[in-house]
Formats: C-alpha cells, sequence, structure tokens
C-alpha cells in the first residue's frame, strides 16, 4: 500500500505544477469504512461480515487554461494488473470547452441512463444485481452539446465496451461500445436517458434502451429506473430486463431516509447479456438512513441500512443471492489535500 500511495503522489506531481502555474487545483481524499453482517438462508455468511474499508480514493480537478480542464480519480483500495495501476483509475480525462461544445477523451464513465447507475459507488449502499456486474469505466471520446438554458445536455461517445473484460473477451481488444445519453433538467422532473451499442463478443452487438427519472417535491425525491437489454431483435422488449425505485425524504440538511427496491430478470434464451445471465429473477428491497454531523458540510457521513433479496440469480459469481439479508453501518469522510483558486 505504500508504494502504491507513493507512486500516486509521483504521478500527480506534474499535475500540480502545471495546475498551479494556471491557477487552479482541487486535490481531495475520499474514504468509507463499514460494519457489515450479511446472513444467508439465516446463517451468518462470514465472508461479507464484519469490518469492512470499502474504498479509498483520491480525486484532483483543475483547470490548465481557459478551455481545458481535467479530472483524475483513483482507487488506493482496488486489486491492479499492473505497475501503473490503470486498471484501478476509475477515471483520468480531458476536457475541452468551448461555449455550449465540449470533448472528452481518456478514461470516463462509460454514458448509461439511470440514476442508480450514475451514483458514485463510494456513496451506494444497496444496489441492483445489475449495477454489480457491469463495468462502468472504459477509455473512449465523448462529445456534449448543453443548450443555451444549461437544462438540456446532449453526449456521444465511442468507448471501449464495458465487457471486453469478460472471460470470454480476455484476448478481444477491438470491442467497442457507442452510447447516445440525454441529461434533462426541468423544474420537478429530471431524466438521464440513454440508447446504447455495446459488443458482447467481436462483431456482436448488446441494445440498451435505459430511461432513468426523477421527481423532485420539496423534501421529497423520487426515482424510477427501467431498462431494457436484447442481444437479438426477436427478444428485443420485455426479456432482459431491471427495475431500480428510489425514495428520499431529506427532512433537514443533515438527515436523509430512503427507501429502495430494485429489481432484475433475463428470459431470453440467448447468450450475450454477461450483466444478468439468463434464468436470473432476483429482488431487493431495503431501506436506510444518513446522518451529517457537521453543520453546513457533507464532509462526514454516517450511516445505518438494511436489506433483503429473494429470487434466482444463475450467476454464482453474482452479489444478491436467495433469502439474504444484509444490515450496514458506517461512516464516510472527505478531506481537501490542496485548493488552489485563480486569482
Amino acid at each position: 500500500m505504500k508504494r502504491i500511495m507513493l507512486l500516486a503522489l509521483m504521478m500527480l506531481i506534474p499535475a500540480f505544477m502545471q495546475a498551479q502555474e494556471n491557477g487552479l487545483i482541487n486535490l481531495r481524499i475520499e474514504t468509507r469504512l463499514d460494519y457489515m453482517q450479511e446472513f444467508r438462508h439465516g446463517e451468518t455468511f462470514n465472508d461479507n461480515s464484519g469490518f469492512k474499508g470499502r474504498y479509498l480514493n483520491i480525486r484532483m480537478d483543475g483547470q490548465l487554461s481557459e478551455h481545458f480542464t481535467y479530472s483524475y480519480r483513483q482507487r488506493l483500495n482496488k486489486p491492479n494488473k499492473d505497475i501503473t495501476f490503470f486498471d484501478a483509475t476509475d477515471w483520468m480525462h480531458l476536457t475541452y470547452t468551448n461555449k455550449n461544445w465540449s470533448v472528452t477523451a481518456g478514461k470516463q464513465v462509460v454514458g448509461i441512463g439511470g440514476y442508480e447507475y450514475d451514483v458514485a459507488p463510494i456513496d451506494l449502499y444497496i444496489y441492483s444485481e445489475y449495477w454489480g456486474n457491469i463495468p462502468c469505466f472504459r477509455v473512449g471520446v465523448s462529445g456534449t452539446y448543453t443548450t443555451d438554458d444549461m437544462n438540456d445536455k446532449f453526449m456521444l461517445q465511442f468507448c471501449e465496451s464495458p465487457f471486453r473484460g469478460h472471460e470470454l473477451n480476455i484476448n478481444n481488444e477491438q470491442m467497442f461500445a457507442y452510447n447516445a445519453v440525454w441529461y434533462g433538467s426541468h423544474g420537478i422532473y429530471s431524466s438521464i436517458w440513454s440508447v446504447n451499442m455495446m459488443e458482447y463478443l467481436p462483431g456482436k452487438f448488446m441494445n440498451y434502451v435505459a430511461l432513468g427519472n426523477r421527481l423532485t417535491l420539496g423534501q421529497f425525491q423520487l426515482d424510477l429506473d427501467i431498462m431494457n437489454r436484447a442481444v437479438s431483435t426477436r427478444n428485443f422488449f420485455g426479456k432482459d430486463m431491471s427495475f431500480m425505485s428510489k425514495f428520499m425524504w431529506k427532512p433537514s440538511d443533515r438527515f436523509n431516509v430512503f427507501l429502495i427496491a430494485t429489481h432484475d430478470f433475463n428470459h431470453a434464451d440467448e447468450i450475450g447479456d454477461w450483466s444478468i445471465l439468463p434464468g436470473t429473477q432476483i429482488t431487493r428491497v431495503g431501506a436506510g438512513l444518513e446522518y451529517f454531523p457537521l453543520k453546513n458540510s457533507q464532509d462526514i457521513r454516517l450511516h445505518l441500512n438494511c436489506s433483503y433479496s429473494d429470487g434466482v440469480n444463475t450467476n454464482p459469481a453474482g452479489l444478491l443471492f436467495p433469502q439474504q439479508t444484509v444490515v450496514d453501518a458506517g461512516v464516510t469522510w472527505r478531506m481537501d489535500l490542496l485548493k488552489i483558486k485563480r486569482k
């Protein structure tokens, strides 16, 4: 771990120097520690119980010039394959912005619709089987147009396929995804919708239609994500889907109370969806709360939640299982290591 952290700092030094010359840098570290108890069929599952260091991230954002910005996030506690630990880099990209248009190149988030998918992993406690299985960071390039009123953003993205690293694709580097995303914000309604084509094998594509919807009414917020997946036109609608619903109540700036329900199923008789395998039908429900002890700050967060899963999961390496109960309590904190603003 010491070597990894030293290497990370050495990699960041050139960016520090360049950003300071141009007058803007923000370097943060964030971590989350949990105490968990998992039960399957009423018996304690020891592999996922006890104290867990879930996340240790370092993030840096900065401005290189009037038009160029950059963003970088590294997971320091994630296993990596080589000395550059690029596999543990969530994103590292450069963005050029000119008026309404921007172009981003580098490792970035794969553009898929839905509010569950849009949440940073460190901020998510109860999730669907789909969320737990989809690799969401890949190298690519994207272009975004933002309307004058800032209410809508439209993004087109060309990147590596999320399924490029699947065990059947270890030696297939030339696998890509083509994504179109709409981010909308109109009064009480917001959206993250996408249409996607992703190679699950070389030359063979899976199609996504992912519709993320959010209603905000004062202290109350309701999310509903609907995702349809298909590997052929024969079973295009209704055979392979995921649903996520989240209701949140914010009684004050220091408290959040939430209810979550997810449902994943794959009734298609075709191989290709590596995130939800055929024959899977599993549901998860849960509830929890968050408390922010610092006034006017969310840098420290305490959480407590409980969830229950049931159904059938044909993926032996999956995350949700029949008659599975998870109780989770923990703390998240974020710290500024370096912050320099343009004079």
